[in-house]
């Protein structure tokens, strides 16, 4: 579970983002988060089958881009997060033994939690991710959490 989901500070970080997310949409709410982190991209993704779908991205060094492309579910660290039903953190990709030659991607720094669908089921992920090693500050792990059942409930609002 998150840790610290009753501190002040995350209660408000947590009450920031539903608002970003509420008055400006989803694409306003993942640029609030990819604002804390040295990511450069921050997506939801959808499993489907043998592919991860991209559902929305934020991409810092090309704001205007909203979607990205789908990838092969065994490439993805996404696809660990939906086994593990844990959040994932890693810094470099290179040197961690826990998905050295196991996944074949150019992500080399990721941090990503599980979405869930209405009935507790994995449905997704919310990550960072980029192609350079990034030092994570593994505080946001709670807020990603809360924001990925947020982003659920708004998504699931959107297809109704």
């Amino acid at each position: 579970m998150s840790s610290h989901p009753h501190d002040p500070t995350m209660q408000l970080e947590v009450s920031e983002f539903a608002e970003v997310l509420r008055q400006r949409g989803l694409h306003a709410a993942l640029e609030y988060l990819n604002n804390r982190t040295p990511h450069r991209y921050t997506g939801i993704f959808r499993f489907d089958g043998a592919t991860l779908r991209n559902e929305a991205l934020f991409d810092r060094y090309n704001p205007t881009l909203q979607k990205g492309g789908d990838a092969p579910m065994e490439a993805t660290y996404c696809s660990l997060v939906g086994q593990q039903q844990q959040p994932l953190e890693i810094n470099d990709a290179s040197t961690d033994v826990r998905v050295k030659g196991i996944v074949e991607t150019p992500v080399v720094s990721y941090c990503g939690v599980l979405i869930r669908d209405a009935q507790g089921q994995p449905y997704g992920t919310l990550c960072h991710y980029d192609m350079q090693r990034c030092q994570e500050r593994s505080t946001d792990v709670p807020l990603l959490e809360a924001a990925a059942r947020l982003f659920y409930a708004y998504l699931g609002a959107a297809t109704t």
